[in-house]
């Protein structure tokens, strides 16, 4: 009796070990767009899955599309849902950095910008990982890993978990990283899977094994693929699946090996801190964690501080200690930097509106609908609102009554920039290779700039234009820093000689324009030159740098940030380094100088601050 009750339970028990045999095939890099060979490879691997019959589902790891848009998302998901099996998606960075609707029409379309779900015994998480709007390193922001650590204390420790990303997880990649990797390693956590590279990888993610997977493009090949993947009672198999062809195995993971100390990983994962040491005369005045990623940058307005944030919230705080003064909720998140006069404060939000509250109370006044998200920043002159927004319109509205002045509706691409507003013109880029002028009465074009540039992704649509001497000056992400005829529209000149993107600064006297370069250094320029003049060059160290955070200048101090949580100051005239402080690792958004001791900030991690500088060493 005792033997056939061992006998049944060994039948059970490998009834159980067979039951946890399954496949599945990983997508990635689809990069479907309007034209090209994209669409067709992605349709070749759906058919070749459909045909296989031993696939249990599908996983998608990001970069759907090439642009981000919601037609190439919406072209992309009928190719994925004639597939058999279900299928689950995530979102890949061209989905966050051109994100014509504020990355809303990925939720839209497939649903979630989250995977969670349970395959025979195994729990799959799947997240964003940015970065977010505009160029920087990925990021996975506060809220997320909040949501990873429900999901996994609700699981158990037990449990294998496999987690779905497009990025790796790793330094370079993902500014927080570590915050991922410290956030999951307490859980039996199999791998990490992805993509990003366009080719197979395998990577240790802090111990933890990572793999990425080959695009389904066929790239210089006459055909594309995917990737394959067979859980077994003891391992992971991965596979390549060319079109047409036989699987190859090019990778494999033991169930029954610890990888990983469940504990604490390496010592020396962390960012480092110690150029703070080497400036101990910078400190932070204040610094609030608010849990919740930030794409814009603070206002400062009557001694109070306006800051939205990725759930919608717009919040003002303190300005002199950081404590929250009040709180408005809108209905998705908000991208574009507020403005702020004569008491009102108006910014705009993924959830289509532009909003006109009570600076003092946060009380609604107005909201103007538009068609499409609103992530473009806001500029106010004269009692009036200039915004852009995705549904190619540019508006001016009265900030007291919320009354639209005028709409220009002719804007190719979307627009997220902050106008420039000078004498009768307003001034801004799209993500349609266009600059434009308009009358500022009337919003009538006074002339449009393309410099030939012929991609989507060269667009002057993330710097914020400045003006000196009859001269708008922009620089763009093809690396080039421009001048034009603020009349005419004509391009007076246009020089790569010092490798910027995306970012432009005034001096106070409208003497000097800087930009940071995309190694090391920030530069600065003549303004009353009609060729490029540089006046000095001031190696600041911040290493591989393409995030679009303005210098500012005040009071003869040009204050900088970077991608990776680093702040500067530095002389105005001369370029000398005064300080640097790094409060995080993460992008710091356009900072906001009270002087040339005091500077606000904002960071994608969800920090807010107020630096005080004590000595600039001048």
């Amino acid at each position: 009796m005792k033997r056939l009750s061992v006998i049944v339970v060994l039948l059970c028990f490998a009834s159980w070990l067979y039951a946890q045999e399954f496949k599945f095939a990983l997508l990635t890099d689809l990069h479907v767009t309007h034209a090209g060979t994209a669409e067709e490879d992605l349709l070749r691997a759906v058919e070749q899955i459909n045909a296989s019959k031993d696939i249990d589902f599908v996983l998608v790891t990001g970069d759907i599309t090439e642009e981000g848009d919601r037609g190439s998302l919406q072209k992309a998901k009928n190719v994925l849902d004639k597939l058999n099996v279900k299928y689950y998606a995530v979102l890949g960075n061209h989905e966050t950095t051109w994100s014509e609707s504020g990355m809303t029409a990925f939720g839209d379309v497939f649903g979630s910008e989250r995977v969670q779900f349970e395959y025979n015994g195994f729990l799959f998480l799947g997240f964003n990982t940015g970065p977010f709007i505009r160029m920087a390193d990925g990021h996975v922001v506060p809220q997320d890993i909040a949501w990873l650590k429900k999901e996994l204390k609700e699981y158990g420790k037990k449990k294998p978990v496999i987690l779905v990303t497009h990025y790796p997880l790793k330094d370079g990649d993902v500014d927080n990283w570590y915050d991922v990797t410290d956030a999951v390693r307490p859980y039996n956590i199999r791998m990490f899977v992805g993509g990003h590279y366009h080719s197979n990888r395998s990577y240790e993610y802090d111990g933890i094994p990572g793999f990425l997977n080959r695009s389904t493009l066929r790239a210089k090949d006459a055909v594309g693929g995917y990737c394959v993947y067979t859980v077994t009672p003891d391992s992971i198999l991965v596979c390549e699946q060319k079109i047409g062809g036989e699987r190859e195995q090019w990778a494999s993971l033991s169930l029954t090996k610890k990888y990983y100390d469940a504990k604490e990983g390496a010592k020396d994962k962390y960012p480092d801190f110690s150029v703070n040491k080497e400036y101990p005369q910078v400190k932070e005045a204040w610094t609030l964690q608010t849990g919740v990623g930030i794409y814009s940058s603070p206002v400062y307005y009557n001694e109070s501080v306006y800051v939205g944030d990725d759930m919608g919230y717009l919040t003002c705080y303190n300005s002199k200690n950081g404590k929250k003064q009040w709180q408005y909720k809108a209905n998705h998140r908000i991208v574009g930097t507020p403005a702020v006069a004569d008491g009102v404060v108006v910014f705009g939000s993924a959830d289509k509106y532009i909003y006109g509250l009570d600076a003092i109370n946060g009380k609604l006044l107005w909201q103007v609908a538009a068609n499409e998200p609103v992530l473009g920043a806001v500029s106010i002159s004269d009692g009036i609102a200039y915004v852009g927004a995705s549904d190619q319109t540019f508006r001016a509205i009265n900030i007291h009554t919320g009354a639209i002045v005028w709409e220009y509706s002719d804007v190719k691409g979307y627009i997220v920039t902050k106008p420039l507003i000078e004498g009768d013109k307003v001034i801004f880029g799209s993500w349609g290779n266009t600059l434009y002028c308009l009358n500022k009465t009337t919003g009538i074009p006074c002339w449009k700039w393309t410099g030939g540039l012929t991609r989507m992704h060269y667009s002057p649509a993330q710097v914020w234009p400045v003006v000196a001497h009859g001269k708008v000056f922009i620089a763009d992400p093809q690396r080039a820093l421009t001048a034009i005829d603020i009349n005419t529209g004509e391009t007076i000149y246009r020089t790569f000689q010092s490798v910027v993107r995306e970012t432009i600064g005034l001096s106070e006297d409208k003497e000097r324009i800087y930009s940071k370069t995309m190694n090391d250094s920030v530069v600065c320029f003549d303004a009353r030159t009609n060729e490029p003049k540089q006046v000095w060059n001031s190696n600041v160290g911040f290493g591989y740098e393409h995030a679009p955070s303005m210098p500012q200048e005040k009071d003869g101090v040009v204050f900088g940030s970077t991608k990776n949580g680093l702040m500067f100051g530095l002389d105005a005239l001369s370029g000398k380094v005064l300080w640097k402080y790094k409060v995080g690792n993460s992008l710091i958004s356009t900072v906001v100088p009270l002087s040339s001791t005091e500077v606000l900030y904002t960071a994608t991690g969800g920090e807010v601050g107020l630096l005080r500088i004590t000595d600039n060493l001048k």
